[in-house]
């Protein structure tokens, strides 16, 4: 795909420099500004006073709303100017003030994100941050760099994520929470400095997952933040008891895996 697809529609009110590659259906509305490194794949929509810079793409089918700025460079006094880039996948909606920064040079220079999220007023993603698909961020919600999403999160309005932490597959993240750890998979956290609560079971239930199947990630829930010995210890140890549980082993593998942050939860005193 090159240059400007015939079937694009550009108000003239907009900018869109030399060089950005727009696609077949794609809408740039009034007042936008698209730079000369992007692309636009099909079916892409700026409604109007969007901004969409640096090496950045956008996947097929994605709506930008007012006075989002996707692209822009890293928020880092490391950042030296190095071209680095955002991706963001298909069908995702980019809600009121949006932004987005692409990732920095000394950590692989990507900032990536996947398909059909949903990101509400004013939410921030920052450099080198991975989203996975599906993942709902409600407003103001604020990633710090390097922050991991995994597919299905929700996160609740006005929360943020510390740099370098994960949050786990269908976890649930309160509004105003702060996530300082990592929260695992299935994970309910909540409160400042944030608290794991529990697990997702109306999450669980929603995504199709068996009673019987809940009621054994609860039990090993409670074996390993409950046990006698650390939160890893613990997980290390009831591996081979859940290995037919994908859901327990999940887990699991989530908390055995290095990582830059603890993992959260209902004890602030264990790690």
């Amino acid at each position: 795909m090159t240059g400007i697809a015939q079937s694009a529609r550009i108000h003239p009110l907009a900018v869109v420099e030399d060089g950005a590659v727009i696609g077949e259906g794609v809408v740039v509305g009034p007042f936008c500004y698209v730079g000369p490194k992007v692309v636009l794949h099909e079916n892409v929509q700026l409604l109007s006073n969007v901004v969409v810079s640096g090496l950045t793409t956008i996947g097929k089918g994605t709506r930008i709303f007012p006075m989002a700025v996707v692209g822009g460079d890293p928020q880092s006094i490391h950042h030296g100017g190095e071209e680095t880039t955002l991706s963001v996948g298909e069908n995702c909606t980019i809600r009121e003030g949006v932004t987005m920064n692409t990732g920095t040079a000394d950590f692989g220079g990507k900032t990536i994100v996947g398909d059909n999220n949903l990101f509400l007023a004013n939410s921030h993603v920052a450099h080198d941050c991975r989203v996975g698909n599906n993942v709902i961020m409600s407003n103001n919600v604020m990633l710090a760099g390097h922050v991991t999403i995994e597919d299905r999160a929700i996160l609740g309005g006005g929360c943020a994520v510390h740099q370098f932490a994960r949050v786990g597959r269908h976890a649930f993240i309160g509004g105003l929470s702060a996530v300082n750890y990592d929260v695992i998979p299935y994970g309910m956290l909540n409160g400042n400095p944030g608290i794991l609560g529990g697990l997702n079971v109306v999450g669980m239930t929603r995504a199709g997952i068996e009673r019987a199947v809940i009621h054994t990630v609860r039990r090993a829930f409670k074996s390993i933040f409950e046990g006698e010995g650390s939160i890893r210890t613990n997980a290390a140890a009831i591996r081979d008891e859940y290995v037919d549980c994908k859901q327990a082993m999940e887990i699991i593998d989530f908390i055995t895996v290095d990582s830059e942050r603890a993992i959260s939860s209902p004890n602030r005193n264990k790690a």
